[in-house]
C-alpha cells in the first residue's frame, strides 16, 4: 500500500469509504499523535487512553470536516485539546518521566560510558522540558520534536505566529537556564 496523501485520503472518505480511509488516517498518524500526546502526560496508559478519546473524536468529526485547515493540524488540534482536557481533569497526576526507573535504561547498555552520559543528559532534558510552563511546553514539543511550522501550530493552538515564536524563544532560554545552572 502506497501511504496516500491528506486530499486523497478525504477524497475516499467522502467517496463513501468512510471506514477504509478512516483507518488509513490511523495508521498514518497514529503513531505521531501518541507520540505527541505521550510528551505531554508522559504516561502510556493515559497516553493510549487520550489516543483512543482523540480517535472517537476524529471519527465523529470527520464527515463534518470543512476542510478550512489541513488534515494533520486538525488532528493535532484534537489531540492537544484532549490532552489538555485530560490535564485539566488529573490535576493530582503527578507528571512522570517517560524513563523515571534509570535501572531500566542502563542495563541496555552497561558500561558503556558514552551512553550513560548521553541518558543524563536525556534526563536533564526531560526535567527541564517539564518544568516549563504547559503552553510553553506544548510549543516546545510541537516545534522541537514534531518540527511543526509555526503556522500549522498556529492553526492547532489557535494562536498568532508572533506568540508562538515568542513562546518557543523563552521556552528554549529557560532550558538552557535549567541545562546550565543544574
Amino acid at each position: 500500500m502506497s501511504e496516500y496523501d491528506d486530499v486523497q485520503l478525504l477524497a475516499i472518505f467522502r467517496e463513501g469509504r468512510e471506514e477504509y480511509a478512516f483507518t488509513l488516517i490511523v495508521k498514518k498518524y497514529q503513531q505521531k499523535l501518541y507520540y505527541h500526546i505521550r510528551r505531554m502526560v508522559k504516561n502510556h496508559d493515559d497516553a493510549d487512553d487520550v489516543l483512543q478519546n482523540t480517535l472517537v473524536k476524529v471519527w465523529a468529526g470527520l464527515k463534518n470536516f470543512r476542510e478550512e485547515a489541513n488534515l494533520y493540524t486538525w488532528l493535532y488540534r484534537i489531540a492537544t485539546n484532549e490532552t489538555l482536557t485530560f490535564l485539566g481533569k488529573n490535576k493530582n497526576i503527578q507528571l512522570v518521566p517517560v524513563d523515571k526507573n534509570p535501572s531500566a535504561r542502563a542495563t541496555h547498555h552497561e558500561g558503556d560510558a558514552s551512553v550513560v552520559g548521553t541518558e543524563d543528559i536525556y534526563k536533564k532534558l526531560e526535567r527541564a522540558i517539564e518544568s516549563l510552563p504547559e503552553k510553553q511546553r506544548i510549543v516546545f514539543n510541537m516545534k522541537y520534536f514534531d518540527e511543526m511550522p509555526y503556522e500549522d501550530m498556529s492553526q492547532v493552538l489557535d494562536t498568532s505566529v508572533g506568540a508562538l515564536k515568542a513562546s518557543f524563544h523563552h521556552a528554549v532560554k529557560k532550558i538552557e537556564n535549567f541545562l546550565t545552572g543544574h
